[in-house]
């Protein structure tokens, strides 16, 4: 990110971040960002293109592309990357069959131009789910502690219960927060 965009940024009356949600399909991607937003949860189709929504969270205003994670749909992400300022990955970790995908599909996605230097939180969600892997194991799998490209954060959850989300988010702001804007 160049000085100009930092100094922007830094002028701008409302903060603003964008940030991303992505994940294979049937992650918990809609029902994560319903339950941030207060939104009711008991009806959750798939996200067949992608939803924006725009909250207020700490001071700042966020728009956050939900897209879906359909395998017809993935090859069309690319077309969200610019100016993502935040990445968000949804793990299923009841979900043991496809995460060499999801694993496979986050590594492709930090290598995109676009998404350099973007924050990255991985929310290992369906905690709630008995035979769930913890964070620990996801973390693992995903071969995270390879990634050197971007600051990145692991957070167990649950879009369901909402346990530990605002955690994860807390992490993710601030950690944008202390990259783009000049924090007091």
């Amino acid at each position: 990110m160049g000085l100009l965009t930092i100094i922007k940024k830094t002028k701008r009356k409302e903060r603003e971040m964008r940030l991303l949600i992505l994940g294979l399909d049937n992650a918990g991607k809609t029902t994560i960002l319903k339950r941030i937003n207060g939104d009711d949860i008991s009806k959750v189709s798939p996200t067949l293109g992608f939803e924006i929504k725009t909250l207020e969270y700490q001071g700042y205003k966020l728009n956050i592309w939900d897209v879906g994670g359909q395998k017809s749909i993935r090859s069309y992400w690319r077309n969200y990357f610019e100016q993502t300022e935040g990445l968000i990955w949804v793990v299923d970790s009841a979900d043991r069959l496809r995460l060499h995908d999801c694993k496979e599909e986050l590594h492709k996605l930090l290598q995109e131009e676009r998404l350099a230097g973007a924050s990255l939180l991985v929310f290992a969600n369906k905690q709630d789910l008995p035979g769930s892997m913890n964070g620990e194991d996801i973390q693992r799998h995903l071969d995270l502690d390879t990634i050197r490209t971007h600051h990145w954060s692991i957070q167990p959850c649950s879009g369901v219960t909402g346990d530990h989300l605002l955690k994860g988010m807390d992490w993710l702001i601030r950690d944008i927060g202390s990259r783009i804007y000049l924090l007091d």
